[in-house]
């Protein structure tokens, strides 16, 4: 699950319970602890049962002058105390206004299986193998609503490339062994290099 991308400089940022090497190793990136002025995409992993801690919180604030594109990868999403919906709004509180592009839905056990695309409302399910994409069912629609609206309003107003000029900050979910939202991370590295 290795990213093809070989050419650019990502960094990964955050605490050790996040797994950053692991997140590092998925992206073809590397592991700082220090704010890189000179990095193409900055990968800010949160475990969302630990929070964020001010060391991560400063380097976030720290990249904000170079306007480095920055994402967000939730991780852990198997620890049912963990929940990706609260460590968005943890990040949103303590980096910035995040969006979410997609939400986890979850298997009959509780765990993440699929995620919906608020922008085209298609389920990508991880369960299968290969992963498939479907469309979502009405109720499906009905549930994220809300979270739709909110995030096409927030992509409308930041305008087209706003990720890639650092000025909009996807949160994803990521669960790397169930190949959870690595697809989804490679799609916003493959924007960076067009």
């Amino acid at each position: 699950m290795q990213s093809q991308i070989i050419d650019l400089r990502i960094h990964v940022y955050g605490h050790v319970s996040a797994d950053p090497a692991q997140v590092a190793a998925a992206f073809n990136a590397q592991i700082s602890e220090k704010a890189e002025a000179e990095s193409d995409l900055a990968i800010f992993a949160i475990d969302p049962s630990a929070g964020i801690d001010q060391a991560t919180i400063g380097l976030w604030q720290s990249l904000d002058e170079f306007q480095v594109p920055r994402l967000v990868v939730v991780t852990h999403l198997e620890k049912l105390e963990a929940d990706f919906d609260d460590a968005v709004m943890i990040a949103t509180r303590v980096f910035d206004q995040m969006v979410t592009p997609y939400l986890v839905l979850h298997d009959e056990a509780g765990m993440p299986a699929a995620l919906i695309g608020l922008s085209s409302l298609n389920i990508i399910d991880y369960s299968t193998n290969p992963k498939t994409i479907k469309n979502c069912e009405e109720e499906h629609q009905t549930l994220v609503q809300e979270f739709r609206e909110e995030y096409l309003e927030l992509v409308e107003a930041a305008g087209d490339n706003a990720f890639c000029a650092g000025l909009l900050f996807p949160a994803i979910p990521l669960w790397i062994e169930r190949g959870i939202g690595v697809d989804i991370v490679n799609e916003y590295i493959q924007q960076l290099t067009k």
